[in-house]
């Protein structure tokens, strides 16, 4: 580690985000593309992506305030947080957000009351089967329950516009979107007259990390094309998307240093100066298994069982996936975090243990005349500066 870039910290490169964003913005044509802020809220990357004419998915006030910073329009915000506070649908209103996301006949009446007229979507519950991080129950209402929502909605004076879903984080099975958007066919259909003129295709689009073969983008995109142009003759809504993950995770390199490597019960223990509360939250259940880079050693690899540097038990990322390292890893030597640009700079915490939370240092994009592939990335083996 460089003096002036201390262990641990995320490398971000935002010409990868600018690239992830045009990929999915030429295989999700005419599909608005709603960023959700929460993967990556670092300035640098939404004034990125408002520059591209990105749309922006919030989740607090917090969020709503720092697309403003970066000077996204209003009309682009989307509020797609279905448990909100009378406090936050104010400050919504305020700043001028017109689009809410909805799941319950109590924050139905809630957004009638205080912002009428706002454009209201309600959120299915689908499945999500082949997802990292499934949401077992905690969003979403039945196909029945969708229904009455969009009636309540209406009446309450609220447009009531949109259906929409979220197949879950870091979705493995195109067929995932497929079957949602069936889902909210059925639920049109029986609205007859009044079926919703929007579809919000969520995110889960994912990422490749260890642990298994990931779809790309194409093929989750081609899934949800094919959805569409099926109930295209009795329904055509205007779709967006929320993607966070798939746009910001390859741009980030998170940086750690060995600690300790230690013999424990006949296992190869090895701690890092970063665990689950400086960024590594998704590490919990061994959800995400990071693919994992070592400068500098090459040699011959073992298992180990990698833990963080707090006094907390559970601050232990892998115990039971098959992780390994240089044997002559030792304190002092890098191990790189790589796809670590979403979910993690945003869930480190503030001081557990003292420390701090998780710096991030931007590489910006360089502005070329012909831009190829390679164009602003990381050297994985330079620290930036």
């Amino acid at each position: 580690m460089t003096a002036d870039r201390p262990s641990p910290h995320l490398d971000l490169d935002l010409a990868t985000v600018r690239r992830a964003y045009r990929t999915m913005r030429n295989v999700l044509p005419g599909i608005e593309l709603c960023y959700a802020v929460k993967a990556n809220p670092h300035p640098d990357v939404l004034a990125l992506l408002v520059a591209e004419g990105a749309s922006f998915d919030l989740a607090s006030v917090g969020e709503l305030d720092l697309c403003l910073l970066a000077g996204a329009r209003p009309a682009g915000l989307s509020w797609g947080n279905p448990v909100k506070k009378v406090t936050d649908v104010r400050a919504a209103r305020a700043a001028g957000v017109t689009r809410f996301t909805t799941d319950a006949p109590a924050d139905v009446d809630l957004l009638a009351r205080e912002v009428p007229g706002a454009t209201v979507g309600v959120r299915l519950a689908v499945g999500d089967d082949g997802s990292a991080t499934p949401f077992a129950g905690k969003f979403g209402a039945s196909e029945d329950e969708a229904v009455a929502l969009l009636e309540r909605a209406r009446a309450g004076g609220l447009d009531a516009a949109g259906i929409g879903f979220h197949v879950g984080s870091q979705q493995r099975d195109p067929r995932a979107w497929a079957r949602a958007v069936d889902a909210a066919a059925r639920v049109a259909a029986r609205l007859g007259a009044h079926a919703p003129r929007e579809l919000n295709l969520g995110g889960g689009f994912p990422t490749t990390h260890a642990g298994g073969p990931t779809p790309d983008v194409d093929a989750c995109a081609a899934a949800i094309r094919h959805a569409l142009a099926a109930h295209a003759a009795h329904w055509r809504p205007r779709p967006f998307a929320e993607p966070g993950r798939a746009l910001v995770a390859d741009a980030g390199v998170l940086r750690a240093e060995v600690v300790l490597v230690a013999q424990r019960a006949g296992r190869r223990w090895v701690y890092l100066d970063v665990g689950r509360y400086q960024g590594l939250a998704e590490t919990e259940g061994e959800m995400i298994v990071y693919r994992l880079r070592t400068p500098g050693r090459d040699g011959e690899t073992g298992p180990v069982v990698l833990a963080g540097p707090t006094c907390d038990g559970d601050d232990v990322l892998y115990r039971d996936a098959d992780v390994r390292l240089p044997l002559d890893l030792a304190p002092g030597d890098v191990v790189e975090f790589l796809g670590a640009g979403a979910y993690t700079s945003s869930y480190a915490s503030v001081g557990f243990n003292g420390l701090p939370p998780l710096p991030t240092h931007v590489r910006q994009v360089q502005h070329v005349p012909h831009e190829t592939p390679e164009e602003g990335g990381i050297d994985h083996h330079t620290p930036q500066h």
